[in-house]
């Protein structure tokens, strides 16, 4: 080989390289490398897995959703599911906890005052979570998932239980605090049941505000009254 046909060859761009079957490879673009692609590729994959959850688990139910059909509707493979989550429970989990984390992370942002005025407090912070259609649409798909199924239930038992009561029970200073806690979210469950998922009326189109007027006094009973039972009509309380 002469030396100009050497100098022309150094030349010339270096040409994508070609996998066993002869096929070319795209070129790998500078400063990003390979493996971060395949990170980031991994994440959008694993969205569009929870994203498709949500949407099964709301449409068909716990009980009819499958691996399958999560992963047609995220478009990708079965076997990509089972790496990422494992079972069907496991998924349900995964989409449960992005469902509940603005109501997590809002909590974390109450205002770190005592108990008085924390039944108002909850009550608009819980309404604004359900009022906002973006957090509103995975919350109802896991409360009417676990309406359905026992798993379900348990799994959303567990997160209400770990994630919203204990953070609001540390803020309480009483013995039975657990308890005062989970009536006071059964005032506010049993509230977004009717109105959200049953959607019965009135209470379905009440105004928010209507609400947090006629919630609050009983949220905050829950949490900071009195536990001695109220007297029989006609009765009064004893030294009167």
């Amino acid at each position: 080989m002469s030396g100009q046909d050497a100098d022309a060859r150094a030349a010339q761009p270096a040409q994508p390289a070609k996998d066993a079957e002869g096929a070319r490879r795209p070129a790998r673009r500078r400063g990003r490398p390979a493996s971060a692609d395949r990170a980031a590729a991994g994440e959008a994959a694993r969205d569009r897995i929870l994203a498709s959850a949500r949407a099964e688990f709301a449409g068909r139910g716990y009980d009819k959703a499958s691996i399958r059909s999560i992963a047609r509707g995220a478009g990708v493979d079965p076997a990509l599911v089972h790496h990422y989550f494992g079972t069907k429970e496991r998924v349900f989990e995964a989409a449960a906890e992005v469902s509940f984390a603005p109501a997590a992370e809002g909590l974390g942002h109450l205002a770190p005052h005592g108990p008085d005025g924390l039944g108002e407090e909850l009550v608009r912070f819980f309404l604004g979570v359900w009022e906002n259609p973006a957090s509103r649409a995975p919350l109802l798909a896991v409360v009417r998932s676990a309406l359905s199924n026992e798993t379900a239930a348990r799994i959303l038992r567990g997160m209400v239980t770990r994630q919203l009561m204990a953070r609001v029970a540390r803020r309480l200073d009483a013995p039975d605090r657990e308890l005062r806690v989970e009536l006071a979210a059964a005032q506010l469950v049993g509230t977004a049941i009717m109105r959200y998922v049953l959607e019965i009326e009135p209470l379905a189109s009440a105004e928010p505000e209507e609400l947090v007027a006629r919630l609050a006094p009983a949220v905050q009973h829950h949490l900071t009254g009195s536990a001695a039972p109220a007297a029989p009509a006609g009765e009064h309380p004893r030294g009167e």
